[in-house]
């Protein structure tokens, strides 16, 4: 890498690593300790000042949005400071579980890592002095999961790294009781987070509204959906059924395997990306990252083709039986085949597979997460356009309830942020909106405290919607998806403020390449 590309990943070491599969960063921690953040951005200060411009005007312009986004992460707002969830990514090991290098290397590059923990956890404390209790209490969980799985008996250097991880436990907890109240970022920094990441100035009121008008058109999906399931339901009731409708804990990896398998050849069959090659396992997360239902790891642009996994976390066996009901829930027959359109085909690993061919190294390196999370999104969407189960009204269903639980996102994340409504009240519009049960929606609630961009989904989404909407007009007869789909991800994943681009793309108009050729 140049300086410039060096500075800005030695800012964001856990992200690169693991999604560009930056390798030479494994075993080595970021340093988020106050000192550390402050010797980064001189770093980045002087790359920007002192090295070339990028020959490619659309590279420099990418380079130049996450440039300014690490400036303000770490130097306008500090979120290094208020922010546990930077530290727990520096902490994670699951990244050295996927098989892109042989298992000797990846276990020493895991010891080595393991052996900072003690300096990671003194960094991670030294920094969180503005943690708010309701940002502590949420990922608090998250924070004790981060040592599922460590046995001194068996991992060199865990005894410490035990000691050092009872540290942070206890740090976040202290802060739950005693930190501020108050989580709120505020409406100024919330819009300069956002608009900094994607490269676009973002008018929180004009988003709101967006994301109203949006509930409104997925309410209407939903409803006209559950209309042709059942006329005679009302959808509120239809959907708690439909929920309950799904398989048994060993049968979601089996489910959604069948799932992959099916959606990864209607792809093809629509030619609706122009990669679907390689390999997609099925099977549960690492016990670190079990918090989550569903996730893609795609095998990285820099490393040698391997697996992707497709991470479908099953309710663990001791877990009560009503907390492991509302958890299969999750998976049900009307859910589920979205949620595998959205990680795997057209989603992310259809995503991943076209990120390994991206030209240069800015577009494989960074990725933005509202045109990560947006195109999986979109994706799903392109499924019930072109038909997938058309006779089937449960996949528009599905589609339609995960947008909602999307769009109340970007909805709450801008209400927690501006002081329009608190956790209670984000918690009650996931239920009415969302239909999601309570104990969910509070968690989605809860999530809105440190995840104050997690209204990226329906952002990303609906930017690509309207680009679509551009090429349409643009290119007239010459535009089918293939073409479009093909110019989109020829950039990688943009910044939203760049993703124009794709209009300009030179694209053959005969439809999507296939796997190993070029768009």
């Amino acid at each position: 890498m140049d300086t410039r590309l060096r500075a800005v990943c030695d800012l964001m070491v856990p992200v690169v690593r693991e999604m560009a599969g930056r390798h030479e960063y494994d075993g080595v921690p970021q340093d988020l300790s106050p000192e550390g953040v402050r010797r980064g951005l001189g770093a980045l200060a002087r790359a920007r000042r002192d090295a070339p411009a990028r020959p490619d005007p659309h590279d420099e312009a990418h380079l130049g949005v996450f440039e300014e986004a690490v400036r303000v992460q770490f130097a306008e707002l500090e979120l290094h400071r208020r922010d546990p969830y930077l530290h727990l990514s520096n902490l994670e090991l699951a990244a050295y579980d996927r098989a892109y290098a042989p298992e000797h290397e990846r276990a020493e590059a895991r010891r080595r890592h393991l052996a900072q923990w003690p300096d990671v956890v003194d960094a991670a404390i030294a920094s969180l002095d503005r943690l708010s209790a309701p940002v502590a209490g949420a990922l608090l969980a998250a924070v004790r999961g981060l040592a599922a799985g460590l046995d001194p008996a068996r991992d060199a250097g865990a005894a410490d790294a035990l000691v050092a991880h009872e540290r942070l436990v206890a740090h976040v907890a202290r802060a739950a009781e005693t930190g501020d109240p108050d989580p709120r970022l505020g409406g100024a920094a919330l819009a300069r987070l956002m608009g900094s990441q994607e490269g676009v100035v973002v008018d929180l009121s004009e988003l709101a509204d967006a994301a109203e008008a949006e509930r409104a058109r997925m309410q209407a999906l939903l409803t006209e959906a559950c209309a042709a399931f059942d006329p005679r339901r009302k959808p509120a009731e239809l959907v708690l059924e439909l929920t309950a409708d799904h398989p048994d804990a060993s049968g979601v990896i089996p489910e959604a395997a069948e799932l992959t398998r099916e959606l990864m050849e209607f792809t093809r069959e629509r030619r609706l990306v122009p990669y679907l090659d390689g390999e997609c396992l099925v099977g549960p997360a690492p016990a670190s990252r079990r918090w989550s239902s569903a996730m893609m790891t795609w095998a990285a642009p820099y490393e040698s083709d391997a697996a992707s996994w497709y991470h479908v976390t099953p309710p663990d066996p001791g877990w009560p039986r009503e907390q492991s009901e509302e958890w299969l829930t999750l998976f049900s027959r009307t859910g589920l085949p979205a949620v595998t359109a959205h990680e795997v085909a057209p989603g992310h690993y259809a995503h991943g597979r076209a990120l390994r061919r991206a030209a240069t190294d800015v577009r494989r390196t960074l990725h933005s997460l509202a045109f990560c999370e947006g195109w999986a999104h979109y994706a799903e969407e392109v499924c019930v356009e072109e038909g997938f189960r058309s006779g089937d009204p449960r996949f528009a269903i599905g589609v339609a309830l995960e947008a909602l639980v999307r769009v109340t996102r970007l909805t709450c994340a801008i209400g927690l942020h501006t002081g329009a409504m608190d956790v209670a009240e984000a918690t009650e519009r996931f239920v009415r909106d969302a239909h999601l049960a309570r104990a969910a929606a509070a968690s989605e609630a809860r999530r809105g405290t440190f995840d104050a961009a997690y209204g990226r989904y329906t952002w990303g989404k609906l930017a690509l919607l309207s680009l679509r909407e551009r090429a349409r007009e643009r290119w007239g007869a010459r535009f089918t998806p293939a073409r479009f789909h093909a110019a989109l991800l020829a950039l990688g994943s943009p910044p939203l403020g760049l993703v124009g681009a794709a209009l300009d793309a030179e694209v053959r108009s005969g439809g999507a390449p296939q796997p190993g050729q070029t768009p």
